[in-house]
């Protein structure tokens, strides 16, 4: 089984500022030009995508972006994400290869939804988790917030273990 290290050299990873590793792989030529009624404020590209790799011990921390996210399991590691919307009870999913163990190969965050992920200690085969990311409209940091964790935590309470964990 390949180490994370060779991923991060491999696939030319940096640092992400939510935690772990991210390249950007693909970027549209094309941009929707959004008017006066959008969060967004500028124009933004069709879509984004990026390789992203978590180490055992890294975290994922809870943020928003403006736009639906899809992820999708590459290699190592399962890796459970927590969602928690602005209403409605907080999920979560695992992307991992088992879906007899409940896990999925690709699913979705939706546009707002604040969410992070980390690895499943009790899970950890490879020390690493390696997915995609491909977010529409396309990613840009501006639209990018980190949560505020005692905020979050008054919206979500019975959650505050997992969402210190996270931020």
């Amino acid at each position: 089984m390949r180490k994370a290290e060779f991923w991060i050299l491999r696939l030319g990873l940096e640092r992400h500022p939510e935690g772990g590793w991210y390249r950007e792989t693909y970027r549209s030529d094309g941009s929707y030009d959004f008017d006066g009624n959008s969060p967004f404020g500028s124009p933004r590209s069709f879509a984004t995508a990026i390789h992203y790799l978590l180490e055992q011990g890294e975290r994922s921390r809870l943020h928003r972006i403006l736009s639906d996210e899809l992820w999708f399991f590459h290699a190592g590691s399962p890796l459970e994400v927590h969602l928690f919307p602005e209403t409605g009870a907080p999920s979560s999913f695992t992307l991992g290869d088992s879906p007899d163990e409940g896990q999925v190969l690709q699913a979705w965050v939706p546009a707002g939804c604040a969410f992070g992920a980390q690895m499943n200690e009790a899970l950890d085969e490879g020390k690493f988790s390696l997915v995609s990311c491909v977010v529409s409209p396309g990613f840009d940091f501006r639209d990018f917030t980190f949560v505020d964790r005692e905020l979050l935590i008054a919206q979500h309470p019975g959650h505050e273990k997992i969402i210190t964990a996270l931020t």
